[in-house]
């Protein structure tokens, strides 16, 4: 059993990560990794499974999601960063997890199920999609992992893996600790529509890469208050999307009570706030920008810091396996 706590976190890499990404976990692993041992994930195999027949989607986006880590402060030398695909005890711990659940369990998933239902699988639902949560498990115990990071909707993935490891362990013998849900004080960042969380696919996501020009453009389109149609008009905060992003970002928390009450008794313009923001947004990004630029230049670098972290990973995981095989009496060679 393990005694340290051990974090495992990651993403998918289905394109650049966001602002949402930056909100909901990006910013809580420059935490964790000054603390704890951390692994964080790029978690192609789990993007496979609705990006089946654009792999080259995937491949090409591993490497900017990892530029995306490094530019915004993650440490190689305090995480160890890897790629899923490159671990193939993962699947094989997956594997003998799928005897521990039942189909049933699976489909009743409240996360399993909204997900479902947003991408519109119908009969179509691959069984890859459907046994997620197990992959999951495998990903969070092949490590030993013990904290995972993740938004409330994600809560019944951590409770599914708790189920399958408290059966593991009482079915063979003690070798995995239930993993404990780690969620940010904001785990979702309205996206710039004001109508979903932050999202690629919804087109209503300002990403970490994005250039100052992009920004300007998608941040004088956001949703604000329909009815603060002219500027002596009181205008609403709540559900106010530029003022949700300037409580995130904004370090002057006084400015912004400010204009909070200005906006509110009338007199102050949604175009001036708007430009409030753009200016707070690109000095944020500002640096990480560059630092991503700098990267960039040598992509074989990043490739190898990645390729060092799966390295590391596979020893961990390799022994993980051990455990696994011994209490199973699946050790034949020993």
């Amino acid at each position: 059993m393990i005694n340290e706590k051990i974090v495992l976190t990651g993403d998918r890499p289905t394109g650049s990560l966001h602002l949402g990404h930056y909100v909901g976990s990006l910013a809580q692993r420059l935490i964790l990794q000054e603390k704890y041992k951390q692994y964080i994930m790029i978690a192609d195999v789990q993007a496979l499974t609705d990006n089946f027949e654009h792999p080259e989607k995937v491949r090409e986006n591993v490497l900017q999601v990892a530029l995306d880590y490094l530019s915004i402060g993650i440490d190689p030398n305090k995480s160890t960063i890897f790629i899923q695909s490159l671990i193939p005890e993962i699947a094989e711990l997956t594997i003998f997890f799928l005897n521990l659940v039942t189909v049933n369990r699976l489909k009743r998933n409240p996360t399993v199920k909204e997900e479902i239902k947003q991408k519109e699988f119908g009969e179509s639902l691959p069984a890859g999609f459907l046994i997620y949560p197990v992959s999951q498990a495998a990903d969070i115990t092949i490590v030993k992992g013990n904290i995972v990071p993740v938004g409330a909707d994600q809560l019944p993935m951590i409770e599914q893996t708790n189920e399958i490891v408290r059966s593991f362990n009482r079915i063979y013998k003690p070798v995995f600790s239930e993993a404990e849900a780690l969620i940010p004080m904001m785990s979702r960042l309205p996206g710039t529509d004001g109508k979903a969380k932050m999202s690629k696919s919804l087109g209503n996501a300002i990403f970490l890469s994005d250039s100052p020009d992009v920004v300007v453009q998608k941040v004088m389109s956001m949703y604000t208050d329909p009815e603060h149609i002219h500027v002596n008009d009181p205008g609403k905060i709540e559900g106010n999307v530029v003022f949700t992003y300037l409580d995130v970002f904004d370090p002057n928390k006084q400015q912004i009570t400010q204009m909070k009450e200005h906006y509110s008794r009338g007199g102050l313009g949604d175009v001036v706030v708007k430009k409030r923001l753009i200016e707070v947004l690109n000095n944020f990004l500002n640096p990480i920008r560059e630092r991503r630029a700098l990267l960039a230049k040598n992509p074989q670098a990043v490739m190898k810091i990645i390729l060092e972290g799966t390295q590391k990973t596979k020893e961990v995981a390799e022994k993980t396996m051990h455990e696994v095989r011994k209490v199973m009496k699946l050790n034949y060679y020993s």
